[in-house]
């Protein structure tokens, strides 16, 4: 009988409200006259620790509509394991991909597909002059920051390696596509002064992608801190981004942890160079 008393009083009982489930924090800027979201998740603590300086993880291809969530929650899944770092995330929202994040390209097939492409330099120019004076300004930074993008943002991460390489501590360029203006990024000598750690992948995309990816290796300069992650035979261009991003960012950003091996998180390096 007080059973079915409570089941009733519980059957009466009005449901709970919802409350709005915050996530982070969201800031709209303009750059190459395209008004854009700038995304911003913080590490679960960061309001409980004050005094607690982060890393700042700058994931290209970051609206909500793009990689933001899937990023946010690979890199905090990576966290809770101790894979890597946790950090602070900031999505930089795309609106012509072709047009913000690769150069100029001579070759006629791809300008006549991509009439539009070729601002990567004053994209560069405004994440340098904007966006991560205002990330810096407004949240507990730790003085490092790490550029992370795939396919056309993997050429971009590559390009601002080789052209500006003090703009971020390291770099993360998953299945790169170095095959744009007849692989002219792989062509560029890029000297012998000390750059920042580079991860490096491919996938699937074989042909010239391919080609210009062993050029780039075999031009890295002697000591260059670098993960090249060979996944031909496992990943498709279309999964590389997720297979490899919790790899990226425990080359960038390791831990401590020993028993990471234990569970299959290896930092898979086929090849790789200096102390990063």
């Amino acid at each position: 009988m007080i059973a079915l008393l409570v089941a009733a009083a519980l059957a009466t009982a009005p449901a709970p409200e919802p409350v709005p489930l915050t996530i982070g924090e969201t800031v709209t800027l303009e750059a190459l006259g395209e008004a854009r979201q700038i995304n911003i998740i913080l590490p679960p603590d960061y309001a409980a620790d004050p005094d607690k300086r982060w890393p700042v993880i700058y994931l290209l291809d970051g609206a909500m509509k793009q990689d933001l969530m899937m990023g946010a929650g690979l890199m905090r899944w990576g966290a809770l394991w101790g894979r890597s770092r946790d950090a602070i995330i900031v999505g930089i929202e795309t609106k012509d991909r072709q047009r913000e994040l690769l150069p100029p390209s001579a070759d006629p097939a791809e300008a006549k597909r991509w009439p539009s492409a070729g601002e990567s330099e004053s994209f560069r120019r405004w994440i340098a002059a904007t966006v991560k004076p205002m990330i810096e300004a407004r949240y507990r930074h730790d003085g490092t920051a790490f550029l992370v993008g795939e396919s056309a943002a993997g050429h971009f991460v590559v390009e601002t390696w080789a052209q500006d390489p003090g703009l971020f501590t390291g770099y993360a360029a998953i299945s790169p596509s170095l095959q744009w203006d007849f692989e002219a990024l792989s062509r560029r000598a890029v000297g012998e002064d000390k750059r920042p750690p580079l991860y490096l992948s491919l996938a699937d995309e074989g042909g010239a992608t391919e080609t210009a990816m062993e050029r780039l290796l075999k031009a890295l300069p002697e000591g260059q801190a670098y993960c090249f992650s060979d996944r031909r035979n496992q990943l498709r261009h279309a999964t590389a981004l997720h297979g490899l991003l919790p790899e990226a960012l425990q080359y960038l950003l390791p831990t401590s942890a020993d028993w990471l091996a234990d569970y299959g998180m290896v930092l898979r390096c086929e090849k790789r160079g200096g102390a990063g």
